[in-house]
């Protein structure tokens, strides 16, 4: 049966500013499994300073790091996918080299750092989805324009777009811009899911607090719904 899903992780080890070293990766993948999670997508920045960051060598990275957790004894199973950051150029790329969820065109996380949407945003989500791709926007609390103008969640909506609540967030201090952002969107139901975007142990602490924030604000069945059957969605093969 399928637990909770990650659908947001740097745990790939060496490949961007996540996890260093399979040890490491291993480490956040069984404090993961610990709070119920079965499946993480492993979804790496897609920057022009990780070149290597293709689909092709994601797929191939995420099955190295499965044979490791295999051999090891770490129950958690991977997928592949990545984290696009926004930008003019960003669509400019055929469907069979789109970076998305299972590498299957279908779902796509993107992210976005501004203190108010640029002119290129709407157009470039536009290309997205002209692929076929539903577009989901990684922690837009902790995006500046969102901190100032919460009401932007009814224009992304209005775009079609999906909205990935980060669990850090959740623990950081309650008066904090971007746990402010969280709590009001998770009151507002405005969240698709929450993802750990966990980097390293370091910080898994408190994405781990996050969680049981989540679970303390939502309930059970809520945390379930954001955990678990809306990312079940995002698997080719759905359990």
């Amino acid at each position: 049966m399928t637990g909770r899903i990650d659908i947001h992780s740097h745990l790939l080890p060496g490949v961007d500013d996540g996890c260093e070293s399979l040890a490491e990766s291993i480490h956040c993948a069984r404090e993961l499994i610990a709070v119920g999670y079965t499946h993480s997508f492993c979804t790496p920045h897609i920057w022009p300073s990780f070149p290597h960051n293709s689909a092709a060598e994601i797929v191939r990275a995420v099955e190295r790091l499965q044979q490791e957790f295999d051999a090891a004894d770490v129950p958690l199973t991977l997928m592949p996918g990545g984290e696009m950051n926004m930008r003019p150029d960003t669509p400019q790329t055929r469907l069979e080299e789109l970076v998305s969820y299972g590498m299957a065109g279908r779902f796509v996380l993107i992210d976005l750092w501004a203190d108010r949407l640029p002119d290129f945003f709407a157009s470039s989500v536009s290309a997205l989805q002209g692929l076929g791709a539903t577009v989901i926007l990684a922690h837009p609390e902790r995006m500046r324009a969102v901190q100032e103008q919460p009401e932007l969640a009814d224009h992304f909506a209005e775009m079609g777009m999906l909205l990935q609540g980060n669990l850090q967030c959740f623990g950081d201090p309650p008066h904090s811009a971007t746990r402010q952002t969280a709590e009001r969107f998770l009151a507002e139901g405005r969240y698709f899911a929450v993802g750990s975007d966990l980097h390293n142990p370091k910080t898994l602490g408190v994405r781990l607090a996050g969680l049981r924030r989540v679970r303390e604000a939502v309930g059970e069945g809520g945390l379930n719904t954001l955990t678990r059957e809306n990312p079940k969605k995002l698997l080719i093969s759905p359990c």
